[in-house]
């Protein structure tokens, strides 16, 4: 059994890790491309982490221009075992406003200007995504938001849509009827990516407003998410220290089986794989390429 490296993504206003001991940040190479920003590695309590704001720092990248195949490849790269992504969100439900924590569950996917896949010609891969998220990490996080005390909901589905622009009034009245619980521009493809990487992964969708469905709230208003963000961050800050703190230091197996998501997922027979892409998936896909 391999030691646990928890790896988290941090999604707007979450640009670094105070706590973190021994940190340093340092440029990881990879063949994808440039992630995001650096990795800032350290420990908290002896559980060794890696922390990516997958914005940048000083939120230099948008949703769509992000290079989520460096970030997932990167994470792995660096011996990463695990993935907690804190991601600001929309709330399509009464009862999730702002400030409540959704243990997302399901995601539908929206968007259309990003690259989805490590795979593609050249070698074949299929993983199942019916069940993207973690279990066993889903439980962990709701032990410790139950401990910190932090309004949360387990369970949701996490609607990504490209963005940059909010939704209309029509397309958020429409998945609340598709039966969505949140509304974001990032989860997607990092959760499918994630899951190619054989990664157990849960999102964090932190509520900062109601969109644009809400007859009381009006359109959204980038101020008054600026200012749920701030509050979010704390909240976030205090669920990582909880999770850390009960968060096992040898790797436990996934419930889920994403850290076997590859096990029968890629078709092209090896005297057919191009050995270009081969390289490219040194990281992502080494445990069943190596066989």
């Amino acid at each position: 059994m391999s030691k646990s490296k928890l790896g988290i993504i941090g999604g707007s206003g979450v640009y670094n890790l105070p706590e973190l001991s021994g940190a340093k940040w340092h440029d990881i190479a990879t063949p994808w491309g440039a992630p995001s920003d650096a990795l800032l590695e350290g420990e908290i309590d002896g559980l060794p982490l890696v922390f990516l704001p997958r914005h940048g720092r000083g939120h230099a990248v948008g949703p769509s221009d992000i290079n989520y195949r460096a970030n997932i490849d990167a994470l792995k790269r660096v011996g990463c075992t695990h993935l907690v992504s804190l991601s600001a969100c929309g709330s399509l439900r009464e009862d999730l406003p702002p400030g409540t924590f959704v243990l997302v569950d399901q995601f539908i996917d929206r968007t259309f200007k990003r690259e989805k896949s490590f795979f593609g010609p050249g070698c074949v891969g299929h993983v199942s995504m019916a069940h993207p998220v973690s279990p066993t990490l889903v439980e962990r996080l709701e032990k410790a938001a139950q401990e910190a005390k932090i309004p949360h909901s387990r369970g949701g589905t996490y609607l990504a849509m490209e963005g940059p622009q909010f939704s209309t009034l029509a397309e958020s009245r429409l998945y609340r009827q598709w039966g969505c619980d949140v509304i974001g521009m990032t989860n997607m493809p990092e959760a499918k990516l994630a899951r190619e990487a054989e990664l157990p992964y849960a999102t964090v969708a932190m509520v900062t407003d109601f969109d644009s469905w809400h007859p009381a709230h009006g359109e959204v208003d980038v101020r008054q998410i600026i200012a749920q963000i701030t509050d979010n961050v704390e909240k976030a800050r205090k669920l990582i220290l909880t999770l850390i703190s009960d968060f096992p230091r040898e790797a436990e197996p996934c419930a889920g089986g994403s850290d076997k998501a590859l096990e029968f997922a890629i078709l092209t027979a090896p005297e057919n794989r191009d050995p270009e892409l081969m390289k490219k998936l040194d990281a992502v896909a080494s445990r069943v390429l190596s066989r």
